[in-house]
């Protein structure tokens, strides 16, 4: 089977909602447009302040600390407005750049957020950064027949959007990436490295449609391939523009 990009997933606030997308330009070493772009800091976070920089996932409201944030989803609208639904919060209509929005947005989150952390404080933006996990301006590279045998191990169906990817691809052997580290994906006109891969946290163990942990994915990983690793991380080389059911090349 020719491997094809099958999904295109990104998440405009850090932990807070996932889209599918049909198409997307990508720029030589930028991440994949509008994912993370913003984030949700916490009253710990530091700097106290506006961030102006990129700034590590312990400033900001996150999945592994809040499995309930796992189930909202998000959709983009065309003048930016990004619609939120919850299972449990109902939905929530805002664009993060708007400061009455902003204040809606920290109150819509609050309930879902353990009341023992620092509390939500700010939506933060760094510009021309994304606020992914690393500093790095990755772009995540998933397979799709690893997760069906990752599932298969648990006995159950797994949702990809346990793992926050971006580029989901269907067509390889089960877990056939892990051997990609150096090597270079062509994606419709754009042209990828695969990096290294990607070391996962507890946020996998929670249900992406109810919100609430239902398996260790972290052990059952750890059983299968002796490590936590599940997927990849690119950086851009060649810009292009990458659409669903475009073709995968390795080179």
């Amino acid at each position: 089977m020719t491997a094809h990009l099958a999904h295109i997933l990104r998440h405009p606030i850090k932990s807070v909602g996932y889209e599918e997308i049909e198409s997307a330009p990508l720029t030589r070493g930028r991440a994949l447009p509008f994912d993370r772009r913003w984030a949700i800091a916490h009253q710990a976070a530091k700097p106290e302040g506006p961030m102006t920089a990129w700034a590590g996932k312990q400033n900001f409201l996150r999945g592994a600390a809040a499995p309930s944030l796992m189930a909202i989803r998000a959709a983009t609208a065309a003048d930016g407005r990004i619609t939120l639904t919850h299972p449990e919060a109902g939905s929530l209509a805002v664009h993060p750049d708007l400061s009455e929005d902003q204040a809606a947005l920290i109150a819509w989150l609050r309930p879902l957020w353990p009341a023992h952390r620092p509390a939500p404080r700010s939506v933060e933006h760094a510009p021309g950064m994304a606020l992914t996990d690393s500093p790095e301006p990755y772009v995540s590279v998933l397979s799709q027949s690893s997760l069906d045998a990752l599932g298969a191990a648990t006995g159950v169906p797994l949702s990809r959007n346990r793992f926050r990817g971006n580029l989901w691809v269907e067509g390889w052997l089960p877990w056939s990436e892990r051997a990609l580290a150096g090597r270079n994906l062509r994606i419709g006109t754009a042209v990828l490295e695969i990096v290294e891969p990607i070391t996962r946290c507890r946020a996998t163990c929670a249900n992406p449609e109810t919100g609430h942990e239902d398996l260790d994915v972290l052990s059952l990983l750890q059983q299968l391939n002796g490590d936590a690793q599940f997927g990849l991380f690119a950086v851009v080389r060649e810009a292009g523009t990458i659409t669903r059911g475009d073709h995968v090349e390795i080179s």
